[in-house]
């Protein structure tokens, strides 16, 4: 399994698919062929289909710029290596090709290259969340104790700038009021949810704090704001939601948030190896469900969970996403990704404490539901998987 770094990414919203790597791909094609005149770039699949909606044309340009873009779009042509495949080609004044290149964007701003090879460092000399969990079983430490020993040694530090981000996403998106950009016109609510919140009974002031908090994240990312991949920018509300509330409603150290958010991203790097965080492949279940089972377990974590119900926290959360759509209307990471965020960061929570209640023995593993997940987004038919052209998105695109 990869460095945290390479699950927690810091950028501009709204996509980390469909934004953030189409930005990297254009910037290393640029630096290819500098003398290009013109760039013809070719979207298939799923960054086609909603690729407008998500900014891709845009994110591309500025980093082709000052050379002229040509783009075609594709979204019923799905190339066999994934649903994201992006072709750039470099053009002189003759209209000659200098090169060309065609990449994958592989879910939670990950690059991959036709031809290339993955050369990314492997950290965690392991393949499952068992296997962890038999590894700190012999030798007696908790599930963040494995990010200290096999991550970067300077990982402590970036996940300090990871988390510095993610409340900063928050207190940016609880400041801020208006309309969301795009056709929708969406008006933001985290604002008015977080005023409200504070002055309702203690009851029901959690659920209101948790999705003000995850609101104000999902927002700035629609609003093309700078969040944290957790594990995508589609799902980038849950984690900060739930560690924000957290800290806010018990005494809560520094640490212990950061030995939180390494819980975490060990759950996100699973599923990462074993699964998919990529809309696109597996619908929302990959990004938001993740979400949801990373909040859970880092909530479990700050409340003192033990291994096995840490796992029980993820495995609770995930298991009750498998089947999760994605069909963002009119492309856009708007409806219902924004609900959809605070939704999780609630049931995060609840599915935390769920496990705490039990001594952590159940029958399902994180890592069948992984596999199920996996297989179930692969069975769904495409229209279901990012493509905006079927669930809510069949029924609203042409009703708004």
């Amino acid at each position: 399994m990869k460095s945290l770094k390479e699950l927690y990414r810091i950028g501009h919203g709204p996509s980390s698919s469909h934004t953030m790597a189409p930005a990297q791909a254009a910037k290393l094609f640029r630096e290819r062929y500098p003398s290009a005149v013109c760039f013809e770039v070719t979207l298939y699949g799923s960054i086609a289909a909603t690729g407008k909606g998500h900014f891709t044309d845009c994110a591309i340009e500025k980093h082709l710029a000052p050379a002229e873009t040509v783009f075609i779009w594709k979204p019923d042509v799905f190339l066999p290596q994934h649903p994201n495949a992006m072709h750039f080609a470099a053009l002189d004044g003759n209209g000659k090709t200098l090169g060309e290149t065609l990449f994958f964007s592989t879910g939670g701003g990950a690059l991959a290259e036709e031809g290339k090879n993955d050369t990314q460092k492997e950290y965690y000399p392991f393949h499952s969340l068992e296997e962890i969990m038999v590894f700190c079983r012999k030798e007696g430490i908790p599930l963040w104790e494995t990010v200290a020993r096999f991550d970067d040694t300077d990982i402590f530090e970036y996940l300090e700038t990871v988390l510095f981000q993610m409340f900063r996403s928050i207190t940016d998106g609880l400041a801020a009021d208006g309309v969301l950009p795009g056709a929708l016109h969406l008006p933001r609510k985290a604002r008015s949810v977080y005023l409200k919140a504070r002055a309702l009974r203690r009851e029901v002031r959690r659920t209101g704090l948790l999705s003000a908090f995850a609101y104000a994240t999902a927002e700035e990312n629609a609003s093309l704001g700078i969040v944290v991949t957790a594990p995508t920018c589609g799902g980038s509300g849950v984690v900060p939601a739930v560690l924000r509330y957290c800290s806010e409603s018990r005494p809560v150290s520094r640490a212990e948030l950061l030995r939180a958010l390494a819980t975490a991203g060990i759950i996100g790097n699973v599923v990462k190896h074993n699964g998919s965080i990529s809309g696109a492949e597996v619908g929302c279940q990959g990004e938001v469900g993740v979400a949801c089972a990373m909040g859970a377990a880092a909530c479990a974590a700050i409340f003192g969970g033990t291994v096995p119900q840490i796992e029980y926290a993820a495995e609770i959360a995930l298991e009750h996403f498998l089947g999760l759509t994605c069909d963002p209307v009119m492309g856009l990471v708007q409806i219902p990704c924004i609900e959809r965020n605070a939704v999780a960061a609630n049931r995060a929570v609840v599915a935390a404490e769920m496990a705490l209640l039990s001594d952590g023995r159940h029958l399902v593993s994180f890592d069948t539901v992984v596999r199920t997940m996996l297989e179930t987004g692969r069975d769904m038919p495409s229209l279901y998987r990012e493509t905006s052209t079927g669930g809510l998105s069949k029924f609203l695109n042409n009703a708004i």
